[in-house]
């Protein structure tokens, strides 16, 4: 037990690390050859956010664990809502104001519908997941193509994230650190992987559930951590467009990976009652940020509710087990 919880401490925390350092050199190393800062903001650093549920999804599906992939992406969006996103108004309000976020959450909300539709007969199968895929390229070309035909237009989301672009690193140690970073986060994935499937074995918990929880809640804190930074800068926009962009990516680059990788019958709570928890937080979002469009804010006692909602989500889940 106690060789299970290190890996899966120790896994989480190389993560992040990785995922930074992978982030960090590969955002570098574009703008050396040229790239333009919106385009490795729009690309490489808006992917970053998910690339550890992208790692640890894909090292589940191959270890022949898909309910924990599938887990990590449910329990991953309902946690950027729930708890990132609430979590961060407590701190304060947020504005919101970015063209391009408007823009993206009715894609949240199509998004959203097409998860339901792929995972409602509780299998995901290897044509669905590619399907996934091709849509999410579909989805960063579309969004790239939108912001750079509005350069002329003052975008916040878009400004911030092209300002989060590493600057004057040379190019040694741009390419230093993004080997640092493919190397070492597939690496930590499998531990944190193999440990939290461990400590699932030795107190009977599914692998879905340990996906919804342990490996969910994990991933999801250099989410937190860039939206309490982000917010402490005054970049409202940044906050909002992770948590959204993140949970696009994760529907569609991450389930997608994992259908790709292991097509298979799914647990049927992760088509029944993670999927409503999914889709019914999502709404909430949706219906809030449609309601608080006239003053473009999102007042803190949305935080808690959020909040409150996840911790409900949790306790679910407790019980659920329990009552096995």
């Amino acid at each position: 037990m106690l060789i299970a919880s290190a890996m899966v401490i120790v896994g989480l925390a190389l993560l992040g690390w990785s995922a930074d350092r992978l982030v960090f050199g590969s955002a570098s190393l574009a703008r050396n050859v040229g790239i333009s800062p919106l385009v490795i903001g729009m690309t490489i650093i808006a992917m970053g956010s998910s690339a550890p549920e992208m790692m640890v999804s894909a090292t589940a599906s191959y270890m022949g664990q898909p309910n924990t992939a599938v887990g990590n992406v449910l329990g991953s969006n309902i946690t950027n809502i729930g708890l990132v996103l609430g979590a961060t108004l407590l701190l304060r309000t947020l504005s919101v104001s970015s063209i391009v976020l408007r823009r993206e959450i009715p894609l949240l909300i199509v998004i959203t519908a097409l998860a339901g539709l792929v995972l409602h007969n509780g299998s995901l199968s290897r044509f669905e997941g590619i399907v996934l895929l091709v849509a999410f390229f579909a989805l960063l070309g579309g969004l790239l193509w939108m912001a750079m035909a509005d350069t002329n237009k003052e975008d916040p989301l878009v400004a911030e994230q092209a300002a989060e672009v590493p600057d004057n690193v040379s190019t040694k140690k741009a390419i230093l650190w993004t080997i640092v970073g493919l190397v070492i986060l597939p690496v930590s994935a499998q531990i944190l992987v193999t440990g939290a499937s461990d400590i699932a074995q030795q107190f009977g918990v599914s692998d879905l559930v340990i996906g919804l929880t342990i490996l969910a809640i994990g991933t999801s804190l250099p989410e937190l951590a860039a939206s309490i930074a982000a917010v402490r800068k005054g970049e409202d926009d940044m906050v909002i467009g992770n948590v959204v962009g993140s949970n696009l990516f994760n529907i569609l680059a991450v389930l997608g990976i994992a259908g790709t990788i292991a097509p298979a019958e799914l647990d049927q709570a992760a088509a029944g009652r993670d999927l409503y928890a999914m889709v019914a937080i999502t709404f909430l979002l949706v219906a809030v940020s449609y309601a608080a469009k006239r003053h473009r804010k999102l007042p803190r006692w949305f935080g808690v509710l959020l909040l409150a909602c996840f911790v409900g989500y949790e306790v679910l889940l407790y019980i659920s087990e329990v009552s096995k």
